[in-house]
């Protein structure tokens, strides 16, 4: 957005998710609405991609619903993901300014491996495929990264977030001295 403020959901992915999470455990919408400690009628505003959801609301459905807040609020990711900063899916809290932006999910049975890299202009540094099920997730601290599988490399700069298949060939290139980043190795 252009005032620099994070979009909101889409309401249909909202309405999706609470759908086929409320199907997935067999709950009517009287039931999941009073597990949930809401309205009736707003849970069927929600289903039908109407209202204006808050993050209080949404985490009481995925406890009522037991799942993740994400399970809620992720969209569908194609192979190669890019958030830039300031923009992705974000939710306003009732309680507080405060504002979350949720960039990725961790599937059931996953193990994530963290890592804080520096990284200067020079050679890229090239990657073979990890283990098959491998993803990286990357998120820029400082400075400009080129980086993704081959072929499929985007330039990426502070607070751009980027997730893609760690089991393909890959690599990451400093375009600036002192560039940062955080690389998430998820293992399934």
């Amino acid at each position: 957005m252009t005032d620099g403020t994070p979009p909101r959901l889409p309401l249909d992915w909202i309405a999706t998710a609470l759908r086929r999470e409320r199907a997935r455990a067999g709950l009517s919408l009287s039931e999941l609405a009073k597990r949930a400690g809401i309205a009736k009628s707003t849970l069927s505003q929600l289903e039908a991609a109407s209202g204006n959801p808050s993050m209080e609301t949404i985490w009481a459905l995925g406890v009522a619903l037991g799942v993740p807040f994400s399970a809620l609020v992720e969209p569908p990711a194609p192979a190669v993901q890019v958030i830039r900063a300031g923009e992705g899916p974000a939710v306003a809290s009732e309680q507080a300014n405060y504002m979350a932006t949720l960039l990725s999910a961790s599937p059931p049975g996953a193990r994530r491996d963290i890592y804080h890299l520096r990284a200067e202009p020079g050679a890229a540094r090239e990657s073979e495929p990890h283990i098959p099920g491998t993803v990286e997730h990357l998120i820029v601290s400082t400075g400009r990264v080129k980086a993704g599988p081959r072929g499929e490399s985007v330039e990426l700069g502070p607070g751009d977030y980027m997730t893609y298949r760690g089991d393909v060939p890959h690599a990451y290139e400093a375009l600036v001295p002192g560039t940062t980043f955080v690389l998430i190795m998820q293992h399934v």
